[in-house]
């Protein structure tokens, strides 16, 4: 059995770490013209949230209903930058728990935030930090790159302010699975794209968004 993980907040646990049997959310709409047909290339055959596993991420960051402590509102997500978990808290006392990549080092910015926008298949243009930093990598596309199977950003993204300012934080998908459970990014949170694909129809806009800190508030118990 896995590790039991309780999500710590002023020492108080916020979800249950047990499953509980109650259906996942359903898959997304698929969108028209091009979105459609790359919905298809990123949803599996005969998707099952819980046990469809083509990329072959760890089982326990599949899909997977949880219990709420008491207090949470729902629409809220909450992330678990040390158990690389995502939560969106649902209507009936539980959340929906998702398996996410942070990002790399001091590149994480933990805080709440709130969803201000939200898209399928967007434009991704790096910042001038990243073109800074990387200029081999990110310069090519200072001009900003098309939505597509390639583009960073995924299938859907949901943008992170600070009262009127963008952060050019997102919570999105990823054309690199393989890197769910790891630091990865350069700031944003990233998800499997049939994930987030599921996640973004949930998600109401004005939704706040909890970034917790990598090294604190959270516990592992066996």
């Amino acid at each position: 059995m896995l590790p039991r993980r309780h999500f710590i907040q002023s020492s108080v646990a916020l979800f249950s770490a047990a499953a509980i049997g109650l259906p996942l959310s359903s898959r997304a709409m698929a969108a028209p013209g091009k979105w459609s047909s790359w919905d298809a290339r990123v949803i599996p055959t005969n998707y099952d949230p819980a046990s469809s596993n083509p990329w072959g991420i760890h089982p326990r960051f599949l899909p997977t209903v949880v219990e709420a402590n008491a207090g949470l509102k729902p629409g809220e997500i909450h992330v678990d930058a040390v158990a690389r978990y995502l939560y969106h808290v649902r209507d009936n006392g539980t959340a929906m728990r998702y398996g996410v990549a942070i990002a790399r080092g001091n590149l994480y910015e933990p805080g709440v935030y709130t969803i201000r926008r939200k898209a399928k298949w967007p434009r991704w243009t790096p910042t001038r930090a990243m073109i800074k930093r990387d200029p081999d990598l990110y310069e090519q596309h200072a001009d900003g790159m098309p939505g597509g199977l390639e583009n960073p950003l995924g299938a859907r993204a949901l943008y992170l302010y600070e009262g009127p300012r963008d952060t050019y934080l997102r919570i999105h998908g990823t054309p690199s699975p393989r890197s769910i459970g790891n630091r990865a990014s350069s700031g944003c949170v990233r998800m499997v794209m049939a994930h987030i694909i599921d996640l973004y129809e949930e998600v109401r806009l004005s939704s706040t968004a909890h970034l917790y800190p990598a090294e604190t508030y959270v516990t592992a118990q066996s």
